[in-house]
């Protein structure tokens, strides 16, 4: 775990952070970025979508309906954004200690054509073990995307391959598959944690 909290939490997210902040805010936050649907999300009984986790298990709403949970979309050749969001929940989880074991917390590509099951399986376990990669055909990348209110958009590159803009948001939703809260990128963690465990707090609170 050690191992694994340096090389993820350390060398992945702040690492990149360095060099190319900027770039990662022009595509996510800046003038660049891809803007918000302004909807609410729909509640994950609402959804309709079918993936695939990292382990090729088939997944979808159903998965997450039963206990609390985080999504996040982003992609693997995220320069800074993903693994720089990646790593605060890495850290919020670490901050929750054994109350993270309630939590489903999942990382959705929205660059499938890159993101494999395989690609996603190397890239996840650079961060919290609670964490799960997603993928699937683009279809069902747009229609998951659709019912979390996300956008994004394939940006070519002057070198000829491609970029992706998206919504930097976190995806609160307590254990009926309501949601709750989103967590915004740069938010700090004295404001990021509390949110989480009021999703929790819901959930117990409605099954005692």
């Amino acid at each position: 775990m050690q191992r694994r909290k340096l090389l993820g939490y350390g060398a992945v997210g702040a690492g990149l952070l360095g060099t190319l902040l900027f770039a990662g805010r022009w595509q996510v936050d800046g003038p660049g970025g891809v803007k918000q649907v302004g909807k609410r999300p729909l509640p994950l009984s609402d959804m309709v979508f079918q993936l695939t986790d990292h382990q090729g298990n088939a997944v979808g709403p159903d998965s997450l309906i039963g206990r609390p949970t985080m999504v996040f979309f982003g992609f693997t050749f995220c320069p800074d954004v993903c693994p720089t969001t990646l790593s605060d929940i890495s850290g919020w989880l670490d901050d929750l200690g054994d109350e993270a074991e309630k939590l489903r917390v999942v990382f959705i590509t929205i660059d499938p054509n890159r993101d494999t099951v395989e690609a996603m399986a190397d890239y996840v376990r650079y961060f919290h073990p609670a964490v799960r990669g997603w993928t699937g055909t683009d279809a069902a990348i747009a229609q998951a995307a659709q019912g979390f209110r996300v956008t994004y958009e394939k940006v070519p590159s002057e070198n000829g391959d491609y970029t992706m803009n998206h919504t930097s948001s976190v995806f609160l939703y307590d254990y009926k598959g309501r949601f709750v809260a989103t967590i915004d990128y740069h938010e700090p963690r004295e404001f990021a944690v509390p949110k989480i465990r009021r999703a929790m707090q819901n959930s117990t609170e409605e099954k005692t």
